[in-house]
């Protein structure tokens, strides 16, 4: 990327965190969101089912993947809003790379990432996680994590395009549900049934999950399914990513 395309970058990430500004309130509640989450399901329901080891080293991994698969719809409905209003257009006639617009909200998004990251470990260790992978474990992990985020944040702006419009990202949203929740975030795939076992284990959250667990040192780990957690995602960028660069490219022609 040129240096002009990445000066046109930063100066779209910059507009979008004069946003953050003047909207605390969507920051805090995406960041708070994941935290009743975790608090929920670690002391009002509960659960483990099939977990050797403290439930809790085995459920903080799993929300942590579970957190970076949601909280997707403000930047769709970020890139839709834009979109109705013209404001891409507007962009789209200045002497500007190409694609800065969708840099600029991916690394915002990214940056907000980073922060629920953060805040979720933080609450891990206040209710009794501990990671055991050491500093390296820990770090690639995280790297993991973000990796799955991203991926999953530039098939959510080609859906957001798709869509067009802000009241039609919450039905588009819905479709990242099963990929939240038919995983192995909060119980193991052993407890389920074979079929539904078989589906867990080949979603893209459960083996993000899985080699989370395992650079973490916690209940639920499995070496080899850190080269998984890699692959799923750089094949769903290697997809998604130009589909949206393509379709950004033929907006108003």
């Amino acid at each position: 990327m040129s240096t002009y395309a990445l000066t046109d970058s930063w100066t779209m990430t910059r507009r979008e965190l004069a946003h953050w500004a003047r909207q605390p309130v969507r920051v805090l509640v995406a960041l708070v969101f994941p935290v009743m989450l975790l608090v929920m399901f670690g002391y009002l329901i509960g659960g483990g089912r099939g977990v050797e080891g403290e439930y809790v080293d085995y459920l903080v991994p799993g929300m942590l993947a579970l957190t970076m698969a949601f909280g997707l719809e403000a930047t769709m409905i970020a890139v839709t809003q834009d979109l109705d209003k013209g404001v891409i257009d507007r962009f789209r006639s200045m002497p500007m790379a190409n694609g800065a617009v969708l840099v600029g909200r991916s690394a915002a998004d990214m940056l907000q990432s980073v922060l629920s990251l953060a805040a979720m470990t933080g609450v891990g260790y206040a209710i009794g996680w501990r990671a055991h992978g050491g500093v390296t474990g820990f770090l690639g992990a995280m790297g993991l994590l973000l990796l799955f985020r991203f991926a999953m944040l530039w098939i959510g702006i080609h859906l957001a395009m798709v869509a067009g419009k802000p009241e039609l990202v919450q039905a588009v949203q819905i479709l990242v549900w099963p990929v939240g929740f038919l995983s192995n975030a909060f119980a193991t795939p052993d407890s389920m049934p074979g079929w539904l076992g078989t589906a867990v284990e080949w979603n893209p959250m459960s083996q993000t999950a899985t080699a989370v667990r395992d650079l973490l040192g916690g209940p639920g780990g499995e070496p080899g399914h850190i080269w998984a957690a890699v692959a799923w995602p750089l094949g769903l960028l290697a997809v998604f990513f130009p589909l949206a660069v393509r379709r950004f490219g033929r907006l108003s022609r």
